[in-house]
């Protein structure tokens, strides 16, 4: 009776058991901070990994206990997810607070110190807001080309005409190629020695032309390239509203003699309106991630070093990884704001209509 009212009278957070889950990942925290802030590296890992294994465990007693057999089941899905994905974004969130390069093995707790360098020093903020401002550039130039595109290529994919399969799969051929192959095969386009631009030019006057040789040059070349690869995506979605429009509307629509103008926006605009959102939201992040095709076609050269290509330089090439990681993490809350800056617009109209 005295063990009962004892504990009647222990919260439950604070119940010493094998399925309090809550104390669990309390306690597991803590000791993880600890051992991250006072334990070499190669003691720390094993500390921050026994502390998930408690965790876990009590997770799992918890859910036989209360008879959560539908968590069970789906558990060993959850483990593949947290060991593929959740844990190396928690491993490296922490090392953004630690001073770590790969090329060492010591490991220094220095909080908010990466970032605060990354905004604030003299030579590394204007370096990051000028590749931030290049990022804007290319996300603006490239998604707005490939919305337009795409959107004339569903147009015109979604009448019959003959020969429509097989040009429909010759243009959802870029989309399907590796951006390696697209960046090489864009580098020997705008070669300036036999590429087809520099050919054609140079048989009008006489002149070798240099696509790369300036800025807007570049620019145009990478998001040519970019619009190439990736207008087809957006002429999917678009396509799948498009055929998705019942028949009779249009029907009815020129028995009325509404005018082509407004048909569109009375009849088809609505059926496509949340796949172009939707295609917009997925290509501005893809967008915002831009790397690759830069590291291919021009190393960053003239003026077009991006936010991720400046991570990888950063992490990779110059092997400081905890400041790398706080870049990363810079650019996802960037990312992240973007992304619920369009859902809160969205939700917004989808309220008013």
């Amino acid at each position: 009776m005295t063990m009962t009212a004892t504990q009647q009278q222990t919260p439950g957070f604070l119940n010493v058991a094998p399925d309090n889950w809550k104390l669990a990942i309390a306690v597991g925290l803590a000791v993880s901070i600890l051992a991250a802030s006072l334990f070499p590296a190669s003691a720390s890992f094993w500390v921050v990994g026994a502390m998930v294994a408690m965790v876990a465990a009590s997770i799992v007693v918890n859910a036989f206990r209360k008879r959560y057999y539908g968590g069970l089941l789906v558990s060993p899905a959850i483990a593949v997810l947290f060991v593929m994905n959740i844990f190396p974004l928690l491993w490296s969130l922490g090392l953004s607070f630690f001073a770590y390069q790969s090329s060492q093995q010591s490991m220094r707790f220095i909080g908010l110190a990466n970032y605060s360098r990354l905004l604030t020093d003299d030579l590394k903020a204007p370096e990051l807001w000028g590749n931030l401002t290049n990022t804007a550039m290319f996300t603006v130039l490239t998604v707005s080309a490939q919305m337009i595109v795409g959107f004339l290529l569903a147009v015109m994919f979604a009448k019959q005409f003959p020969l429509r399969r097989y040009l429909l799969i010759l243009v959802l051929t870029p989309m399907m190629l590796s951006v390696v192959a697209v960046g090489v095969f864009f580098s020997y386009y705008y070669d300036p020695t036999f590429g087809l631009i520099s050919q054609s030019i140079k048989a009008w006057n006489g002149e070798q032309f240099i696509l790369f040789s300036n800025k807007t040059g570049a620019v145009a070349g990478i998001v040519f390239a970019d619009a190439w690869m990736w207008s087809p995506f957006v002429m999917l979605l678009v396509l799948a509203g498009l055929v998705s429009v019942p028949k009779y509307l249009y029907e009815a629509a020129s028995i009325d003699r509404v005018g082509s103008w407004r048909r569109f926006w009375t009849i088809t605009f609505p059926y496509i309106r949340g796949l172009l959102m939707l295609a917009l939201l997925f290509r501005t992040i893809e967008a915002f991630k831009m790397a690759d095709l830069i590291i291919l076609l021009t190393k960053g050269g003239n003026d077009t070093m991006t936010i991720s290509y400046h991570v990888i330089r950063i992490a990779n090439e110059q092997n400081k990884t905890s400041e790398g990681a706080a870049l990363s993490y810079l650019l996802l809350f960037v990312v992240i704001v973007l992304t619920n800056l369009y859902l809160y617009i969205a939700n917004r109209r989808s309220r008013e209509n």
